[in-house]
């Protein structure tokens, strides 16, 4: 699924202009997962790679053509010969492990750590995440060093993730904790929500029309039947455009019906 914006800017600013998480991906085996890694943070915002002991060199072009355009990302991204020096400036870590260590640390899944992160994030003070190898993960050292753990809820009877998803996961959380969208948002193209009077227009030109089709019976029903009616299409927030071409369907269904019935009414006569 490809939509990028050259207008847009490739720094994390894109996700509120604070200070974006660290990704530490250690001892990485593949230099197109660390592409495909780039991607991932790109896609939400974040810029800073950092890289412990990659084994292929860097860089690398395997991982340019990984990253599907975002070359600034491995660009900047800084290699460190060791998890320690990787993290020595930033105040909170938390370690990405899917196994359970025996070490008393906090477990956060991706939407609590993205909340986590955003806060320290807001508060000026730096933060990243470390990511492990491709096939065994992160070793106990390095998963000693951090503040907490990362682990993704998946299901229990097959949970292999590779780097960029497990990476994509917790970008994804972080950067909606600083997004203004919400969970659903209706696009409108240039039309306008039907007002009160269209939409009782709407609703007395229907209740007329339903009247002359003998559809509101019995009459004791008749009430019910309106609002359950009106109660279905005010949950459809019709246009404007929309309640026009509602009423403008049930002038030509009446209008065939009335014209029917002349034909009838006619023919009758004639017999």
């Amino acid at each position: 699924m490809a939509g990028t914006d050259s207008r847009r800017s490739d720094s994390a600013e894109v996700a509120g202009g604070d200070i974006a998480p660290a990704i530490i991906l250690v001892d990485p085996q593949l230099a197109e997962n660390i592409g495909t890694t780039a991607r991932a943070m790109l896609n939400c915002g974040l810029t800073d790679l950092r890289l412990v002991r990659p084994r292929q060199d860097w860089p690398h072009e395997k991982a340019v053509a990984a990253a599907s355009g975002a070359d600034s990302v491995l660009e900047g991204a800084k290699v460190f010969d060791s998890t320690v020096e990787a993290i020595a400036d930033l105040r909170y870590v938390l370690a990405a492990t899917a196994r359970g260590r025996d070490m008393n640390k906090s477990v956060l899944t991706p939407r609590a750590a993205g909340k986590k992160t955003r806060a320290f994030s807001c508060n000026g003070e730096p933060s990243g995440v470390l990511f492990g190898r491709e096939r065994s993960g992160l070793v106990n050292d390095d998963v000693a060093l951090a503040d907490a753990v990362l682990t993704v809820p998946l299901n229990p009877a097959y949970r292999s993730l590779n780097i960029a998803q497990a990476v994509l996961l917790f970008a994804y959380e972080w950067f909606q904790t600083g997004s203004n969208l919400k969970g659903e948002r209706l696009v409108r193209h240039g039309a306008k929500p039907a007002t009160k009077e269209e939409l009782l227009g709407f609703f007395t030109h229907l209740e007329e029309e339903l009247d002359v089709g003998g559809f509101l019976r019995p009459p004791e029903k008749r009430p019910a039947m309106m609002r359950n009616i009106r109660n279905m299409f005010q949950r459809a927030e019709l246009m404007d455009h929309e309640v026009r071409t509602l009423r403008g369907i049930i002038s030509a269904l009446t209008t065939s019906r009335d014209a029917g019935n002349k034909g009838r009414r006619a023919k009758k006569r004639k017999t």
